[in-house]
């Protein structure tokens, strides 16, 4: 598996609508359901199924439901190391859970993300955005 093949999945979701809670290519996904697609196209599986989810996640309990996820699946790098191919997760806020990811597609310039109202798009790794890296990790075999 290389990161390419991470790359040309996650880019061939651009233009999915939004739809929370989906993961379907062409269809509608939210920022989860493109990682979940991407890891099926390039897997053949998925390493397991999410639980139903409100659009707050867990803000409420305070779990970091996806920081958990990806550490038992992914290989945890440093903001520094992110290149091409690698999952970055968000903190929309300070002091909030992780609840929004992408996969990063331009070394650290750019990433593909899932955003509510304007579906699967690649955006600039913009000051704004990489304030709110809460964590960077690699799939598997992508070291």
């Amino acid at each position: 598996m290389t990161r390419d093949a991470v790359l040309a999945e996650a880019r061939a979701w651009i233009g999915t609508p939004y739809r929370h809670q989906a993961s379907v290519k062409g269809a509608g996904c939210d920022c989860l359901g493109l990682l979940r697609g991407v890891w099926r196209a390039v897997y053949g599986g998925e390493p397991e199924r999410p639980p139903a989810y409100s659009m707050d996640w867990d803000e409420v309990a305070r779990g970091e439901v996806l920081m958990q996820a990806a550490t038992r699946h992914m290989m945890r790098r440093e903001v520094g190391e992110m290149d091409a191919g690698d999952v970055i997760l968000f903190r929309m806020r300070d002091g909030a859970v992780a609840k929004h990811l992408g996969i990063c597609s331009g070394g650290s310039a750019s990433f593909i993300h899932a955003y509510a109202r304007h579906g699967v798009v690649e955006s600039p790794l913009s000051t704004p955005w990489r304030r709110r890296i809460a964590g960077v990790f690699a799939f598997p075999g992508n070291s």
